[in-house]
C-alpha cells in the first residue's frame, strides 16, 4: 500500500526481456533505498514492483507479461524518468490517499496548460481515460496518476482534469508530459468497493 506522494525521481538504467516479461533496473537517490531489502514492495509509476535486487543506488523488479501489457511499464526504455515511491508504513503520514499499486488502465495526456500568471499558479492536467474507467472519476475524488494522488477538479465524460502545483510539477515525471503522453490511472479504493458491494447487493434483490 501507497499513499500517492512521490519520494523520488528515479530514471531507467536497463530493461532486459525476461521470457514474456521484463526485468527493470532503476536509478535512484541511496537515501531513498535506505534500509531497502529484497522483497520489499517500490511503486514505480503508479506500479507496485517487488525488490529483487538492489545497490547502492540502484534496484531492479520484475514486471510480468499482465504489467507489460496493462500499464505504461512496457513502454520504458533506458533513460525514462519514473515516479518512485516506497511501501508505507504504520509511522509514514498518509499525505496523499490509499493507493495500491495496482494500476486499472492507461489514461492519454490532453494538455498540461498553465494555470495563470506567476511563478505559484501551477498547471492544470487533462486526460482521457478508458470509457470503462469514466464511473470512477468524480470531482473532488482522488485519483493516482502515474502513482501521484490528485484530487479531480473537473470531469466531462472520459474527461478529466486536476491541478498540478509546482512541487509536484518539479519533483515527478509531470514535467516531461505532452499531448498524448500514456499515464498510469488507479482509481479510489473506495469507488471500487462501493461499485462492488452495489451489485452485490444489486443481485441479491432479483
Amino acid at each position: 500500500m501507497f499513499t500517492g506522494i512521490v519520494q523520488c525521481l528515479g530514471q531507467v538504467v536497463a530493461c532486459d526481456a525476461r521470457g514474456e516479461g521484463a526485468r527493470l533496473t532503476l536509478g535512484a537517490k541511496a537515501d531513498f533505498l535506505d534500509g531497502s531489502v529484497v522483497g520489499d514492495s517500490i511503486a514505480v509509476n503508479g506500479c507496485c514492483l517487488t525488490l529483487v535486487e538492489l545497490a547502492a543506488d540502484r534496484f531492479s523488479a520484475d514486471c510480468s507479461k499482465e504489467t507489460l501489457a496493462s500499464t505504461t511499464l512496457g513502454r520504458l526504455a533506458p533513460g525514462s524518468r519514473v515516479n518512485l515511491e516506497r511501501a508505507l508504513t504504520l509511522a509514514t503520514p498518509l499525505g496523499g490517499h490509499l493507493v495500491a499499486g495496482h494500476v486499472d488502465g492507461v489514461a492519454e495526456v490532453l494538455s498540461l496548460a498553465a494555470a495563470g500568471a506567476g511563478d505559484a499558479a501551477g498547471w492544470t492536467l487533462t486526460l482521457r481515460v478508458p470509457a470503462a474507467l469514466a464511473r470512477y472519476v468524480a470531482r473532488k475524488g482522488s485519483i493516482a496518476v502515474d502513482g501521484v494522488s490528485l484530487t479531480v477538479n473537473s470531469v466531462d465524460d472520459a474527461e478529466f482534469s486536476c491541478t498540478i502545483v509546482p512541487h509536484t510539477h518539479a519533483n515527478t515525471v509531470f514535467g516531461g508530459y505532452t499531448k498524448g503522453s500514456r499515464v498510469n490511472i488507479e482509481a479510489d479504493l473506495v469507488a471500487r468497493y462501493v461499485e462492488r458491494l452495489l451489485s452485490l447487493d444489486g443481485a441479491r434483490a432479483r
